[in-house]
């Protein structure tokens, strides 16, 4: 069992420092690798077997993408 506590954040980065997580993902991605990213403080340990999608919203006026990658822990 996961013994961490839910979370949901959203935090928002100056684009150099996005652009520059998005690339180390790529190349984690492309080789198979494991991919680490801190966000907002705590340290995120993204498996080799995470499964990767793209997600389009629209509500009014407001547009959004999200590249979303999921994975659940071994029990």
């Amino acid at each position: 069992m996961n013994s961490k506590p839910e979370r949901d954040v959203e935090k928002a980065y100056p684009l150099p420092d996005f652009i520059a997580k998005l690339r180390r993902l790529a190349d984690a991605l492309e080789e198979g690798k494991r991919f680490e990213i801190q966000i907002a403080g705590e340290r995120i340990s993204v498996p080799a077997r995470a499964i990767c999608n793209i997600e389009h919203e629209r509500e009014g006026a407001l547009e959004e993408i999200e590249f979303q990658i999921k994975w659940e822990h071994p029990r």
